[in-house]
């Protein structure tokens, strides 16, 4: 008997020898019990049909239980809300933008006026508390993020330059706030509520900055290493950390009800944050130079650290400031290496982000009832203080960065991106609304506020500039511009070895050309959540390959990492608008040879064939990337230079090159094999796929015999048709884009053969 036999005998028999006892055991133990123990909440079931009914009434009442009803409101507000940021995303909006309406759609203003039962029953108001509790911790998490992301280092060495912007954004939309406070307290504030607390909430709601959202946006717009990111991302940290500060301040006299009372408040806050920052830092900043990769942080050493977080946040909930000061002030003084931080940021970050986030946003979409704007005069006073907000906050960044000296367009993009709110703003208004201090109506005012100043920000940079690139042009115009004999290339890849390798092609395709080649190497990271404390890690790794390559190859490259939405329409407009001469890409997944590659493409063929073809759905639907041949027509129609894409076949060295030639369209290709073989010193053929009925077929024979008379080591292969033992002793291909259209579709088995390949435009 083999062993895999005698490994089930044995199985078997355990199964039958112990399933039998215990069958034993459970029916001496019934013969035990009275009859009143048979069922202790429902009758015992006689038949099939009473066994489905009991089944019934216990998952109801499972799916009605606080843990059951806790899962399914999850389940449903992250649908929506990675549906909605989704969508705002696609329209170049930040993702928190999608997720706040989603949580006002999922609230009474929607879904509770719309579907009343729908709403009961999945956020029955016993169950909000839950919610509730979650997502503050989960903002506790978040915040303890946000702290990570300042750097006290830039923030101080950049404080000369940033104190007057900062500090004057907060403070004027503080005054405005007040003063619309002033006018808004005997209609709209609750009579139980004090002036100065309802006064100074408004203030803080006016004069709040969302430091995270800003971030990103300067990132996709490719700002983080220019004058102005470098200001901007400055100005909103020095900001934030006075912003927070005056909440502490703001929360402590509203809780204690006067200036006077909140003296002793005050004043032990004080000493928490010197403790924080003269003894707990040092001691993290030590630990953070011994502990500063993922080899030696265990997980004792995270739950310190979660620890601190905690009782900070504790610390100043029972100082009466709220946790959340103390959760960011945790972040704050946690040691300052990047690559700490960083560890950290990505242990808390995706959860809080990707989970408490969300329900969060809908536990202040359930406050939000819109419905009670129901006059004229309601609406007038919201519009009033969405304009306060915008002139407080974006009128007071304007002029005062004029005033440093910044230039008028620095200082509109200074102002459009300090008036960002986005999610801090909400967390400004949850706190005044749960310490009712903002009444309903107020707070759905604030809240709509939020979204327009948000939502806002990037048409506005793109507005500006549009404005100072038309001005940029008509300058143009009358200026004389040197013209230079330089080859500028953007090579554009995605994987870090596949830059390396791109990198190969270029060089051997142009270094030999006649005019000097200008290289810039591009990456785009996709998704606008991207930590600012990644990115130079990102960054290093991204280049790393590339750089190793130039060096190897004594060749000078420019390197350019950007955050992007939408990659393929950022690379056309970075071509077209900043003078490049070619476009280098990769091909992507979909005929790449590395097996995991392999596996997705057929995966989504058969996917594609069995259930997609027959409803005529696009052939890109579902896949991970675009297809090839979408790509290309996307880089070749929408860019104003020719374009080159590049499916890699394990390329080392072009030196057997076979050229295909199917029309007179495709002559082109000669010239860039020419000075492809002065760099290789190699060989090539060519494949003339034309036939006696194409036209210009004359021509073509005669432009491919005067290319073999002029090139050494080239000839006319006698084949006619494409197969794929043609591309035998060949390593590399060049063909053009309409010729690759028509034989990618008609020889798709030769093609399995093919060599690394590169598809050229005209």
């Amino acid at each position: 008997m083999s062993k895999g036999a005698k490994s089930l005998t044995f199985y078997l028999m355990v199964i039958i020898v112990f399933g039998s006892l215990m069958f034993f055991i459970a029916k001496q133990g019934e013969r035990q019990q009275v009859d009143e123990a048979i069922s202790a909440t429902y009758d015992a079931p006689t038949n099939l049909s009473e066994g489905f009914d009991l089944f019934q009434k216990l998952l109801l009442e499972h799916i009605e239980s606080p843990i059951g009803i806790l899962l399914l409101q999850i389940i449903v507000i992250l649908i929506f809300c990675r549906i909605f940021g989704w969508l705002f995303m696609k329209i170049g909006q930040p993702t928190v933008l999608g997720e706040i309406l989603a949580g006002i759609i999922l609230g009474p203003s929607i879904l509770g006026s719309t579907f009343p039962e729908i709403s009961a029953f999945l956020f029955p108001v016993e169950s909000l508390g839950n919610i509730t509790l979650i997502s503050q911790f989960g903002l506790i998490l978040f915040m303890f993020a946000i702290g990570m992301e300042l750097d006290i280092t830039e923030v101080r060495s950049k404080l000369k330059e940033t104190i007057l912007i900062s500090h004057t954004s907060t403070i004027v939309p503080f005054f405005f706030g007040m003063l619309a406070a002033y006018f808004l307290y005997d209609t709209y504030a609750d009579e139980s509520t004090p002036f100065l607390s309802f006064a100074l909430f408004i203030g803080i709601s006016m004069s709040i900055t969302a430091f995270p959202v800003l971030a990103r946006i300067i990132q996709e717009k490719g700002l983080t290493k220019t004058h102005l990111g470098t200001i901007s991302l400055a100005s909103a940290a020095n900001g934030d950390i006075t912003a927070w500060c005056l909440l502490a301040v703001v929360i402590a006299i509203a809780q204690a009800g006067s200036m006077l009372s909140a003296i002793f408040n005050i004043l032990f806050s004080v000493v928490y944050i010197a403790f924080m920052f003269l003894a707990v830092r040092p001691f993290l900043q030590m630990v953070g130079n011994i502990y500063h990769n993922k080899e030696v942080i265990d997980k004792g050493l995270v739950a310190s650290m979660f620890l601190i977080l905690i009782m900070s946040a504790y610390t100043t909930e029972v100082l009466g400031l709220h946790a959340l000061f103390g959760a960011f002030i945790a972040g704050v003084v946690m040691p300052g290496d990047i690559k700490f931080r960083k560890i950290m940021s990505e242990k808390v970050e995706d959860v809080s982000l990707s989970l408490f986030l969300p329900l969060f946003f809908v536990s202040t979409g359930l406050r939000t009832e819109i419905g009670l704007l129901n006059t004229p005069e309601l609406w007038s006073m919201c519009g009033i203080l969405i304009l306060v907000a915008i002139a407080g906050k974006f009128g007071g960044a304007l002029f005062s960065a004029r005033f440093v000296g910044e230039s008028w367009k620095n200082s509109l993009y200074i102002g459009a991106l300090m008036n960002t709110r986005g999610l801090m703003e909400l967390v400004v208004l949850t706190i005044g609304y749960e310490m009712k201090i903002l009444p309903p109506p107020i707070f759905v005012m604030l809240v709509i506020m939020t979204l327009i100043t948000t939502f806002m920000t990037a048409p506005l940079i793109s507005f500006i500039k549009f404005c100072f690139r038309t001005r940029d042009k008509l300058l143009e115009h009358t200026t004389h511009q040197p013209v230079e004999n330089i080859f500028r290339v953007l090579l554009s890849f995605g994987r870090a070895g596949n830059g390396q390798i791109m990198l190969d092609v270029a060089h051997q395709m142009f270094s030999k050309g006649k005019n000097k080649m200008e290289l810039t190497a591009l990456h785009l990271t996709v998704g606008p959540d991207v930590n600012p404390l990644h990115i130079e890690n990102f960054e290093e790794m991204s280049f790393g390959p590339i750089l190793y390559g130039a060096q190897k190859l004594g060749i000078d490259i420019q390197t350019r990492y950007e955050i992007s939405n939408n990659p393929g329409q950022d690379i056309c407009q970075i071509v077209n608008e900043e003078g490049f001469d070619f476009l280098l890409v990769g091909a992507g997944i979909s005929h790449s040879n590395l097996p995991g590659d392999v596996a997705a493409t057929k995966y989504h063929k058969s996917l594609y064939n069995k259930y997609l073809k027959k409803f005529k759905a696009p052939e890109s639907l579902f896949y991970p990337g675009d297809l090839l041949k979408d790509k290309t027509k996307m880089f070749i129609e929408q860019t104003n230079v020719p374009v080159g894409v590049f499916i890699n076949r394990d390329f080392v060295k072009a030196n057997s090159i076979l050229i295909i030639i199917d029309s007179e369209e495709d002559l082109y290709l000669f010239h860039y094999a020419q000075t492809l073989l002065r760099s290789t010193q190699g060989l090539a053929a060519v494949l003339n796929l034309t036939n006696h009925t194409t036209p210009g077929r004359s021509v073509v024979e005669e432009k491919s015999q005067d290319f073999i008379t002029r090139v050494r080591n080239t000839a006319i292969l006698r084949e006619k048709e494409l197969t794929a033992e043609i591309f035998n002793g060949y390593n590399f291909m060049l063909i053009g884009y309409h010729t690759w259209n028509r034989i990618s579709e008609n020889h798709q088995e030769a093609l399995q053969n093919m060599p690394s390949t590169l598809i050229l435009s005209k």
